[in-house]
C-alpha cells in the first residue's frame, strides 16, 4: 500500500468521524473542546478496559471452571 493511500484512508476515516459527530459545524474552538473530551472518553474507556477485563475474565474462567467440574486449587493433590 502506497503512502499516499494510507494518507487518503486517514483523511477519509477523520472526514466520516466528521460527518457522524456533525462536528463539522461547530466553530474551531468548539471542535476542539469537542475533540478533547471525545479523546478523553475514549482513553478511559480503554485505559478501565485494559485494567479490569482481564480480571473479570479470571474471575469468570474461575467462576465456570468450578460449575462445570474443575477441582479448587486447595483439594487438587501432587502426584510424583
Amino acid at each position: 500500500m502506497d503512502i499516499k493511500h494510507v494518507k487518503d484512508y486517514i483523511y477519509w476515516l477523520y472526514y466520516q468521524y466528521l460527518l457522524i459527530t456533525c462536528s463539522y459545524v461547530l466553530e474551531p474552538w468548539e471542535q476542539s473542546m469537542f475533540h478533547t473530551i471525545t479523546v478523553t472518553v475514549f482513553a478511559m474507556v480503554v485505559y478501565t478496559a485494559y485494567v479490569f477485563v482481564p480480571i473479570h475474565v479470571r474471575l469468570a474462567f474461575e467462576f465456570f471452571s468450578q460449575i462445570f467440574g474443575g477441582q479448587p486449587d486447595s483439594t487438587v493433590s501432587i502426584v510424583n
